[in-house]
């Protein structure tokens, strides 16, 4: 039940920074949060990561749905297992936010990113993510740290 709950936690928190982010911040501008360690910035992302498919974001959605359906059927098979905490809240916080992001891309047709670094390099700066992308991030680490520790 606990591993649910922090899916749906990232689920529900990501929604609502999007929701907010699309009422008030215009597309382009960016601002400034956290003393100037991050930067807010509403971005509409049609494709995948970086916006790779953009111009087949139909077919990015359904691949997204695709895997997070597939996720979601390993998710529920480890529910039985004893242990594997560390896989289980990988898979927790990787469907959080697959789910999140197929949403999005399912429902806006675009997902919406809001945050980048503040960093000098402009390649690097003009990168924007959002909660469930740093999920996604989280949650496949954990998991390949899992698999690691297991085979030891």
């Amino acid at each position: 039940m606990l591993y649910v709950i922090i899916a749906a936690a990232i689920f529900l928190v990501d929604f609502g920074i999007k929701e907010w982010v699309e009422r008030h911040e215009e597309t382009g501008k960016e601002k400034e949060i956290l003393h100037g360690k991050l930067l807010l910035r509403r971005y509409h992302n049609r494709g995948a990561f970086l916006d790779l498919g953009a111009a087949r974001s139909g077919l990015v959605a359904i691949l997204s749905l695709l895997l997070t359906l597939a996720m979601t059927v390993v998710f529920l098979t480890t529910f039985g297992v004893r242990g594997g905490r560390l896989l289980k809240t990988g898979l927790a916080f990787l469907l959080g936010g697959a789910y999140s992001n197929t949403y999005d891309r399912l429902r806006r047709r675009y997902v919406v990113d809001y945050v980048s670094f503040p960093v000098k390099n402009p390649a690097l700066r003009s990168i924007v993510y959002n909660l469930s992308d740093f999920c996604i991030l989280i949650g496949a680490l954990c998991m390949a740290l899992s698999e690691a520790l297991k085979k030891k």
